[in-house]
């Protein structure tokens, strides 16, 4: 399809906009590590919570969510939604600890956590492993939607689609730093809401869709429509919502949804004014991430199966895209008008400028920092560190655009990203609270659950994913608790030393006190409450679900349980108010 004048000027001045914040941060950002990498740990929490917030909003996200909704119906979602339990946990207990441990990524944890030369391998190996392996994995599965959406709007092929996609986010990435990529997330975020809802507005209009009420009592919408699974269904209810409430959540690191936190919303909450702030940052992603940004995604995507109901109509439609459900979305687009389209396009290439920019900031950090800085070339300056991150950006940049040309699918890819975490959760959330758990703990979960995704991946064992995904936590759970309970604890000065940083509360560090004590180690004393983290958490995931399907109710005209819902979503906040007060 061809785009009108007005679009390319949008689109075109988007691009100018975002390259010019680069250049003007660029000075400040280049000035050392601590403000390429974390902005000089000055972020107020509204602009770092919508930083988070952006990130998240990768171009891939509206895709997935309609392959998800064409195949599985809204209630599929729930692959997804599940991960609000452990955003919630980040929200009010890792957020504080992360803030208190004044290091410069989330992987110099390793060395403050544990001893030997254990910690410095698992250090060096995790830069390479989440810095480039994984992160290039993540940022193709972006380029993949790119290349989709690329294929569809402007008919180009898909090495044109990266090349031309990457080189103003490279650009601006890599004179601006974080604080670039913060700053422009901030209008990118707010281009991104605009675009998906104007233009979920605008199909639903369509003739084709006839108004909202028909769209929804449309006999290929209206079984799609639940919140929750059939609960009839055995293996639909199981797949979809038994396994991501039981097991996913707590067990499989995914980046944005990692159990205790890490990778860039680790970052982020380091770059806070304070605890306070880092708190609020959180607190502001989750609440944004699932109650306010899917609906307009979903109601696009539930329009597409009028327009498009088999997979077949899109194929016909446009024979030479890289055919999925997937392409639903961006299928739906080409019926918007000039200057609507124009700005839904330039939200797309936001969204995938502003995920794509975090992901060459936190995996060239850990590049310069955690590899570099620790392995190569100790006595690097400053200026050289924050050169060799610049450096890492551009290549990591090419890597990805690379692997994207060999991908097929966005759920494909995030079904592969989950298996290769699978197991490795727990991990993450013990280690601040179990003194037990060592750098060999993390070494055997990390090497047990890729070894495991490979065997899935290339082994035809006749398992569907759910299948997967809980032996494969199985297993790696097994090995690493053995393995932990087998090796030697962390050295006991490193511990009283993490210990007395981050003052961590729980039952899970009694046995190291009285060795402490035995050894006239002091410790001190936590100010944290358990009862009343853990009462925060679970009203900020109630607020957050009621928010999400109050939003449902009230688009499909149900009066009663939207009010009944907004009742609770209010209560809820009022009783997190009055608990944070008192901190």
């Amino acid at each position: 399809m061809q785009l009108a004048s007005l679009d390319w000027i949008l689109i075109v001045s988007f691009f100018a906009i975002f390259l010019l914040i680069g250049i003007v941060v660029a000075k400040r950002s280049g000035k050392d590590t601590q403000e390429f990498f974390l902005s000089g740990r000055n972020m107020p929490w509204w602009l770092l919570g919508i930083s988070m917030v952006a990130t998240t909003f990768s171009a891939d996200t509206p895709n997935l969510v309609t392959d998800i909704v064409r195949q599985n119906g809204v209630s599929g979602n729930w692959v997804w939604w599940t991960f609000l339990i452990t955003g919630m946990l980040t929200v009010f207990v890792y957020a504080k600890l992360w803030r208190r441990s004044k290091v410069l990524t989330d992987l110099q944890f390793y060395e403050l956590r544990y001893s030997g030369k254990e910690a410095a391998f698992l250090r060096g190996f995790r830069a390479l492993y989440l810095g480039v392996f994984f992160n290039v994995m993540i940022m193709a599965s972006v380029c993949l939607a790119a290349i989709k959406i690329g294929g569809i709007m402007f008919d180009l092929a898909p090495w044109e689609c990266v090349l031309y996609a990457s080189i103003v986010t490279v650009l601006y990435s890599s004179i601006g730093g974080l604080r670039g990529v913060i700053f422009t997330d901030f209008l990118q975020f707010i281009i991104a809401m605009i675009g998906s809802v104007w233009a979920a507005y605008y199909i639903v209009s369509m003739p084709e869709i006839g108004g909202l009420n028909n769209l929804l009592a449309h006999e290929n919408v209206v079984g799609k429509l639940n919140f929750l699974p059939d609960f009839s269904d055995t293996k639909s209810i199981l797949i979809l919502l038994i396994i991501p409430i039981a097991v996913q959540w707590w067990s499989v690191w995914y980046p944005g949804a990692e159990p205790g936190g890490g990778g860039y919303i680790a970052q982020r909450m380091l770059s806070a004014k304070d605890e306070k702030n880092a708190i609020g940052a959180t607190l502001l992603f989750n609440v944004a991430h699932y109650a306010l940004r899917p609906w307009p995604w979903i109601i696009i995507a539930l329009a597409s199966l009028v327009l498009y109901p088999q997979l077949s109509d899109i194929g016909n439609e446009f024979p030479n895209a890289v055919l999925g459900h997937d392409l639903g979305y961006p299928a739906m687009l080409t019926n918007l008008p000039a200057g609507l389209l124009g700005l839904v396009v330039a939200s797309l290439i936001a969204a995938f400028m502003s995920t794509i920019s975090t992901h060459l900031n936190w995996g060239s950090s850990y590049i310069s920092l955690d590899f570099y800085k620790r392995f190569i070339k100790p006595e690097a300056s400053e200026k050289e560190l924050v050169a060799i991150g610049r450096i890492s950006t551009v290549l990591l940049m090419a890597f990805a655009a690379l692997l994207a040309l060999a991908l097929s699918s966005a759920l494909s890819t995030f079904q592969i990203l989950l298996q290769i975490g699978a197991g490795t959760g727990l991990i993450f959330i013990l280690r601040w609270f179990w003194w037990r758990v060592n750098a060999y703990s993390e070494i055997t979960g990390m090497v047990v659950s890729f070894v495991m995704a490979l065997v899935f991946e290339f082994v035809e064992l006749g398992l569907e994913d759910h299948e997967k995904l809980v032996i494969g936590v199985a297993v790696t759970t097994v090995s690493w608790i053995t393995v932990t309970l087998l090796t030697r604890p962390t050295d006991t000065q490193t511990l009283a030393s993490f210990y007395n940083a981050i003052t961590p509360y729980g039952k899970g560090w009694s046995p190291f006190k009285k060795i402490a004590e035995e050894k006239n180690i002091p410790l001190k004393n936590t100010k944290d409450v358990f009862t009343r983290d853990l009462a925060s958490m679970l009203l900020g995931i109630l607020f957050v679900y009621v928010s999400l399907f109050a939003t449902g109710y009230v688009i499909y005209g149900n009066t009663m349980g939207a009010a009944i819902l907004i009742l609770i979503a209010g209560v809820s906040a009022f009783l997190i108010f009055t608990l944070w007060k008192r901190k």
